[in-house]
């Protein structure tokens, strides 16, 4: 797309005057390049340790980023004065062992099941058989004090990112109708079951929304064992053994700019990106055991920061709202907290401009997951062609890449939220080079690119603030109609 082919709102949205200034000189006038490269080498220090949740390392990037905030003169909601929200977590700690007979055969815990949510059990009783274990199928079933089986999903979609999404649904309804816990079965070439192993039998961090989580369990089903053992039982136990969970808590970074007009200062672009890692992991072949995580996601909170320094000093027509999560990589927690925990009501926020990635292989590019599905797209495309970029979209659906970033915490409740991401094209060699691996380095990225990248973020944000009609979905978009009911449209 040239600027040729852009919609009239877009160009004008460059052109337009603040202080008898374009949106682009204002965005030049305070992104620097050396100072984001210096928040940028702090983040990704090796002596914040990879800043996981939780850690010292997370504990004291909160507490830069709150400073910065502070110093640029953005405002603190008078119930986070320290710009601080506290995200209650709950560690839910690994069986040590267990297993889940049925129907004649044995299963063993990480070789064919594992425990995704709940207390460890020790259980006997009655077995309830459904296809999928929707809500729609519990409702019409008696299950109270038994254990739900069904396979993971719900038919519709083969991506594993979206049964994990679907998951939470079952979890919800199957605990209402008074069930002891639910068993999904698992049969999916897209993840293979030794990377959730890996992934999923550890210690793992969720939120502790202070109610008791239904017992629930992942069964690898892909010789049909499972399903054939289920199919015929009426009955099933389970022992599944090791210690208690534990609690704690971990920081969003949260603080706003108030806009200028006196009817659109009522409405909010949100800028956000997780500035947590995964701490610290198996040594490299260097011996590096420290998970920096400057692509993901120091980058983004360095872009959160220009936009913070920018709209201070130079607000824009809509107020400005700026939150860092926690807990991105233990599955999106410190966002999913916040939007059902903000200091500011959800149907203020009138687009979600977050930043998040893998990292980058094309350096004239910005890869937008979501680009096409909102309005704002023409925004988005004429920024980054301002600072000779190209907008593309996710060049790899597959993925699922739009449900695993932060932005759909915020779709979910109806607001538009695009993912600003660095260049990506495919997930090559040069991705996976760096992906959560020890040697994603501040030093080995290319500065100048970073900087037309945190500059087209910026001015994004500036463009969207500014225009005159506020951003929506696309009409038939997943989250079209959240929309209409977040926005009474």
């Amino acid at each position: 797309m040239n600027l040729k082919s852009l919609s009239w709102i877009a160009l004008l949205a460059i052109s337009s005057v603040s202080f008898g200034q374009t949106d682009k000189e204002l965005t030049d006038k305070t992104v620097s390049k050396e100072e984001a490269f210096a928040h940028l080498s702090f983040l990704a220090s090796d002596e914040l340790k990879g800043r996981d949740t939780p850690s010292e390392g997370q504990e004291i990037a909160a507490k830069y980023l709150a400073t910065q905030l502070a110093l640029y003169g953005v405002k603190a909601f008078p119930t986070l004065p320290d710009f601080r929200q506290r995200v209650p977590f709950k560690k839910i700690i690994a069986p040590s062992s267990g297993v889940i007979a049925a129907g004649g055969e044995s299963f063993s815990y990480n070789t064919d099941f594992l425990k995704m949510t709940g207390e460890n059990i020790q259980w006997s009783g009655e077995v309830v058989k459904l296809k999928h274990a929707t809500a729609e199928e519990i409702a019409g079933v008696d299950v109270k004090g038994k254990m739900i089986v069904g396979s993971c999903g719900d038919g519709t979609d083969p991506s594993p990112q979206t049964w994990f999404s679907q998951s939470s649904d079952k979890r919800k309804a199957a605990k209402a109708a008074g069930a002891i816990g639910l068993i999904e079965l698992y049969n999916s070439p897209q993840i293979p079951w030794q990377l959730l192993v890996r992934y999923l039998s550890g210690d793992r961090v969720t939120l502790d929304k202070g109610e008791t989580a239904l017992t629930s369990f992942w069964l690898l089903d892909d010789n049909k064992k499972a399903s054939i053992a289920f199919e015929n039982a009426k009955s099933m136990e389970i022992n599944v053994d090791g210690p208690a969970s534990g609690k704690f808590t971990a920081p969003n970074v949260v603080g706003f700019v108030e806009g200028t007009d006196p009817k659109l200062k009522n409405e909010y672009v949100v800028y956000t990106a997780h500035f947590d890692h995964v701490g610290i992991g198996q040594p490299d072949a260097q011996g590096d055991s420290i998970y920096n995580g400057a692509r993901d996601n120091a980058v983004g909170a360095v872009a959160v920061l220009q936009a913070a320094k920018n709209l201070a000093k130079y607000p824009t027509k809509r107020s400005a709202l700026f939150v860092f999560f926690t807990g991105e990589e233990k599955g999106l927690l410190g966002s999913e907290w916040f939007v059902d925990n903000s200091p500011l009501e959800i149907n203020k926020m009138v687009y979600c401009n977050n930043v998040d990635g893998a990292g980058y292989n094309d350096v004239t590019k910005v890869t937008v997951i979501g680009l096409e599905r909102t309005t704002a797209m023409d925004n988005i495309v004429a920024a980054c062609k301002t600072y000779g970029l190209e907008a593309i979209k996710d060049p790899a659906p597959e993925q699922g890449l739009f449900e695993r970033s932060d932005n759909v915490q915020f779709a979910k409740k109806g607001v538009p939220a695009p993912d600003f991401s660095l260049g990506l094209t495919a997930f090559d060699a040069e991705i996976q080079k760096y992906y959560h691996q020890a040697g994603d380095h501040a030093e080995n990225m290319d500065l100048a690119y970073l900087h037309k990248y945190w500059s087209a973020y910026v001015l994004t944000g500036r463009m969207v603030a500014n225009a005159k009609e506020k951003p929506f979905w696309v009409e038939g978009d997943k989250y079209y109609n959240a929309g209409v009911e977040l926005y009474k449209k």
